[in-house]
C-alpha cells in the first residue's frame, strides 16, 4: 500500500526523488498545493517577475548544471506565458520540465467561464514540447515525472510539460511509491558504422571536424581526434568552447563564414557531431559538400534532416567518439597534404576580415570585456547583433566558460533572466548577461528579481534605438526602415528604479571598469552601452 498524499505533495515528492533542488516559478490560485511543499522537501524556489522568465531562468540552470530545469506555473496564460521559452529549450536541446495546474478531471467541453480556463493546455503545449502529459490519478503523478526524466536521460534532451488537474493537486488519494527513471548505460554504437567512419577518416587528406550541442559530453574525445587527424574545428553557437577556442585548430563559432563554408566544402572529409547542420547555424542554406559527411548523434532522426552522410553513426557522442578514436589510431593513415594548424590560422584571418567594417564597432568593447572576465565566466545572450556579429566570434572564452545562446528558435529577452539561473545555478562564477536594447526590453522586469535575489550581476546593453537587425533588413532590400526605432528610455535609471545599479560606458575603458565593478556589487548592475551605427 502506498502513502496517502495530496497530488501537489505526490508532485514535489517526486521532483525530489529525482535529485531536484531548485524551480523557478510564479505562485497563483491553482498551483498552491504545490507550493504548500516545495519547503519541507527541501526545494528551493526563484520569484521571476514573469512565467516567461522562469522558464529561461531553468533553461540556463540546465545548460550549465547539466540536470534538468524545472519550471512551476499555474493555469492558462500562465502556462503560456513560458512556451516561448519550452520552444527555445526544444530548438536548443535543453532538458526543461514544466509543469502546471489544468483544468479538473470532468471539466466539461463546453467553456463554463472557470478561472484561466483553456481549451487545451495539452495541445497547445504538444506543439512546442516534447511530450505533454496530463495525468489523471495522483498515482500517475510519479509516472509523469519518471517518464519526463527517462528522456532526459537517455535520448535527445527536449522540454516536457505535465499537466496535473487542479482537483487532484488538492485530493488526498493513494500515491504509490516514487518512480524513479531507470539508470541507463549508452548503448555501443554499432561497431561497422564505427570502422566505415575511421576508415573514411583515415583515407582523408583534408579532414575537418564541426561540432554541436550534442558533442558536449565528449570534449575530451573530440579534441584528441581533432589532433590526431590534424583536423581543424568549427563549432556552432550551442557546441562553442567543446574545443578551446585558444587552440590552433579551433575556428570557434565560424560555420556562418562564407570562406568557411568554402573551405568546408573543398575538405574530402567532414565528422559532423550532435549538430543538425541547420540554417540557423549556418545562416544560409547547407553548403554542397564535395566530401564525404560523417554524421554523429543521438538522434537517430536527425539523420534524415539536412545534409545526407556517408556513415551515420548513432549514440551518444562521448561513447562514439571514444570508439571511433580507438578505431582511427588502430588504423594506417595517409598523410594530410597542408598544415592544418596554419590552415586554421589563415582561415580566422579570412573570417575577420570579411566583417571587419561591421564588427569594428563591437570589437574594442569586447575585448575589453574579455581583459576582465575569468576563464570559467557563464555569458548569457539574445537574439542582438552585439551578441551573433559581436560576441559569438569575438569574445573568445576560458575552456571553462560557457556561452548560453537562443539559436533557432532565436527568441528575443533570453539574456537577463538565464544569466539569473546561471548565476543561482553557480553563484561562485562571474555571470554578465549581454543584450541589445530592443531584446532586453521583453524582460527587462526581471532585473527586480535579480535585486531581490542580491548576485552580483552585470548586464551590458549595446543601445543601438531600435531593432537593428531589423532595420538593416528593410535598408537591404530598399525599403524604408519603419517601426523599429524605439523611443529612448534611459536604461541605467530603469535598473536603478527597480533596486540595482545603473551606468552608462561610453568607450571600452569605461566598460571595463564598470563591469569590473558590476561584478562585486551585490545584485543586477545595467551597463548602457551607445552604440554608433554604420
Amino acid at each position: 500500500m502506498g502513502e496517502t498524499l495530496t497530488g501537489g505533495e505526490a508532485l514535489v515528492r517526486a521532483l525530489r526523488g529525482h535529485a531536484v533542488t531548485q524551480v523557478f516559478g510564479i505562485p497563483g490560485t491553482h498551483n498552491l498545493e504545490i507550493y504548500r511543499h516545495l519547503c519541507p522537501y527541501g526545494i528551493r524556489h526563484v520569484l521571476p517577475r514573469h512565467e516567461q522568465g522562469a522558464g529561461y531562468a531553468a533553461d540556463a540552470y540546465a545548460r550549465v548544471t547539466g540536470n534538468p530545469g524545472v519550471v512551476i506555473t499555474t493555469t492558462g496564460p500562465a502556462l503560456l506565458n513560458a512556451a516561448a521559452a519550452v520552444g527555445q529549450a526544444y530548438s536548443d536541446s535543453v532538458p526543461l520540465l514544466v509543469v502546471s495546474p489544468g483544468m479538473p478531471l470532468r471539466h466539461p467541453r463546453l467553456a463554463t467561464g472557470l478561472l484561466h480556463e483553456t481549451r487545451s493546455q495539452t495541445e497547445a503545449l504538444r506543439g512546442v514540447a516534447a511530450f505533454s502529459h496530463r495525468v489523471s490519478s495522483v498515482a500517475e503523478i510519479a509516472t509523469a515525472v519518471a517518464r519526463a526524466f527517462t528522456l532526459f536521460g537517455t535520448r535527445r534532451p527536449r522540454p516536457v510539460h505535465i499537466e496535473v488537474p487542479l482537483d487532484l493537486l488538492e485530493a488526498a488519494e493513494e500515491s504509490g511509491p516514487v518512480r524513479a527513471a531507470p539508470r541507463v548505460v549508452p548503448l555501443a554504437p554499432d561497431i561497422e558504422a564505427i570502422r566505415k567512419a575511421a576508415e573514411v577518416l583515415s583515407g582523408a587528406r583534408r579532414a575537418a571536424l564541426v561540432l554541436g550541442g550534442g558533442a558536449r559530453g565528449a570534449t575530451a574525445s573530440c579534441l584528441a581526434l581533432a589532433e590526431e587527424l590534424g583536423a581543424p574545428v568549427v563549432t556552432t553557437a550551442n557546441g562553442r568552447g567543446i574545443v578551446p577556442e585558444t587552440h590552433p585548430l579551433s575556428l570557434g563559432v565560424s560555420l556562418h563564414s562564407p570562406a568557411v563554408q568554402r573551405w568546408l566544402c573543398e575538405r574530402d572529409a567532414v565528422l559532423a557531431v550532435g549538430t543538425e547542420l541547420a540554417e540557423s547555424d549556418l545562416w544560409s542554406p547547407p553548403p554542397a559538400l564535395n566530401g564525404k559527411l560523417l554524421r554523429v548523434d543521438l538522434d537517430p532522426d536527425q539523420m534524415y534532416a539536412g545534409l545526407p552522410a556517408e556513415v551515420d553513426v548513432v549514440g551518444d557522442a562521448g561513447t562514439c567518439l571514444k570508439a571511433l578514436l580507438c578505431e582511427v589510431r588502430g588504423h594506417a593513415r595517409v598523410e594530410a597534404d597542408e598544415d592544418a594548424v596554419g590552415q586554421a590560422g589563415a582561415l580566422r584571418a579570412v573570417r575577420d576580415a570579411e566583417t571587419a567594417a561591421r564588427d569594428a564597432r563591437w570589437i574594442p568593447y569586447l575585448r575589453a570585456m574579455r581583459s576582465v572576465l575569468a576563464d570559467d565566466a557563464v555569458i548569457t545572450s539574445d537574439s542582438a547583433q552585439c551578441c551573433y556579429y559581436g560576441a559569438l566570434p569575438h569574445l573568445p572564452l576560458g575552456p571553462a566558460g560557457r556561452y548560453l545562446h537562443p539559436t533557432g528558435f532565436g527568441t528575443l529577452g533570453y539574456a537577463l533572466p538565464a544569466a539569473i539561473g546561471a548565476k543561482v545555478a553557480c553563484p561562485e562564477r562571474q555571470v554578465v548577461a549581454l543584450s541589445g536594447d530592443g531584446g532586453l526590453q521583453f524582460t527587462v522586469q526581471e532585473l527586480a528579481t535579480a535585486t531581490q535575489l542580491r548576485l552580483p550581476l552585470p548586464v551590458v546593453v549595446f543601445d543601438n534605438g531600435g531593432y537593428g537587425e531589423i532595420r538593416d533588413e528593410m535598408a537591404a532590400r530598399g525599403d524604408r526602415p519603419s517601426a523599429v526605432d524605439l523611443a529612448p528610455v534611459d536604461l541605467p535609471a530603469l535598473a536603478r528604479a527597480y533596486g540595482g545599479q545603473g551606468t552608462r560606458a561610453c568607450g571600452p575603458d569605461a566598460l571595463a571598469a564598470a563591469l569590473t565593478e558590476a561584478l562585486r556589487t551585490p545584485g543586477p548592475t545595467l551597463i548602457a552601452v551607445p552604440e554608433e551605427t554604420p
